[in-house]
């Protein structure tokens, strides 16, 4: 099974996102469980949901990157 890992720092753009707010209250609670901002620990499971896509999907994400 694959383990969650938070990163360190990083620099980025600024994006407008709207969540379910269950999702945004489990984000948060998490966020609070490990003393980390609500940011950090949305870019690792975002990282993490990417790493971990569909074999279809990362092949059709790859030839779009290119």
């Amino acid at each position: 099974m694959n383990k969650l890992k938070i990163p360190e720092n990083h620099s980025g753009i600024s994006k407008t996102l709207r969540l379910p707010e269950n999702i945004v209250n489990d984000v948060q609670n998490l966020a609070n469980l490990k003393n980390l901002s609500f940011n950090r620990v949305v870019i690792s499971l975002l990282d993490f949901g990417l790493n971990n896509l569909d074999e279809k999907d990362k092949e059709k994400l790859d030839k779009m990157q290119k």
